[in-house]
């Protein structure tokens, strides 16, 4: 029995090894052909093998050295747009469910409610209601206008940090308020501490999300100088003019940089936010 246990321990292992080389592959190597892309010299991405005989860096220095495109400007509007909707979009989800959370009143579960149901349609839905309003704001073709919709949408998909609040006792606030403190100074000094891990995990979806949004981008932006990433990298192979995939390949190296590092030096943080808000809604 003792051997016949073993062997079935050895055959699911080496099963489950299997499938994980499997997924590694399948998750590593087209990263890997889009950065060997980037250096391969010439326009075409095809190749004999994977790892081009001659490397090159002309296509990122050509990046922000050909005027035909402004890749340095959208970088820097898609680093602009996405930082400053992390930062609202964590205010607004951190104060939005810790009010759902922590207090009792009228219409409660009726907005829970609401968001809940709201957060189940797709958000395109509503491109052409949001278009209207920014239009009629003043706000077409502005980085405003993708802040503002992106971290007021965001709140939609903040029930896990209202799970996360939901696990941290009561006794906290109470003790607290009966030392004399405020709701806010209890949200400050007790709350936001132990939430560190919730507030990385909301930062860096916000974040990821802005970074790498076309649709609604594409739908608002109009001047060239406004584009962010995204759109511009689609003009950059969608003009009939221009086949340079190999540079396309650069700018998005480039552009996984920034969201790469973020979850490398985060990573645990993230885990700790992901596994906190899902024990109890």
């Amino acid at each position: 029995m003792k051997t016949g246990n073993k062997a079935s321990t050895l055959i699911r292992l080496t099963f489950i090894y299997v499938i994980l080389a499997i997924i590694a592959i399948c998750a590593i190597y087209p990263a890997l052909w889009v950065l060997m892309s980037s250096l391969r010299p010439g326009t075409s991405l095809s190749g004999s093998t994977l790892i081009p005989d001659q490397l090159t860096i002309g296509h990122y220095i050509e990046l922000f050295t050909n005027k035909s495109f402004q890749y340095g400007v959208w970088y820097v509007n898609t680093l602009k747009v996405a930082t400053l909707t992390m930062i609202f979009s964590t205010l607004l989800i951190t104060l939005s469910m810790y009010a759902l959370s922590r207090f009792r009143f009228r219409g409660r579960k009726t907005t829970l409610t609401t968001m809940l149901v709201l957060g189940m349609f797709p958000g395109f839905m509503s491109m052409i209601a949001i278009f209207i309003v920014l239009l009629q704001l003043n706000l077409l073709d502005t980085h405003a206008a993708l802040i503002l919709v992106y971290s007021a949408g965001s709140v939609l998909g903040g029930f896990v940090v209202k799970g996360f609040y939901d696990t941290i006792p009561r006794s906290l606030d109470e003790a607290a308020r009966i030392d004399g403190a405020s709701h806010l100074q209890v949200f400050i000094k007790i709350m936001l501490p132990l939430s560190r891990p919730m507030l990385t995990y909301v930062s860096l979806t916000t974040f990821t999300g802005a970074w790498v949004d076309f649709i609604f981008a594409r739908l608002v932006l109009r001047s060239k100088e406004n584009w962010t990433l995204a759109v511009g990298m689609w003009d950059l192979v969608s003009n009939f003019q221009n086949s340079n995939f190999t540079l396309f390949a650069a700018g998005a190296v480039l552009i996984a940089v920034p969201i790469t590092l973020l979850f490398v030096l985060l990573q645990r943080f993230l885990v700790q936010g992901l596994t906190s808000g899902a024990s109890k809604g």
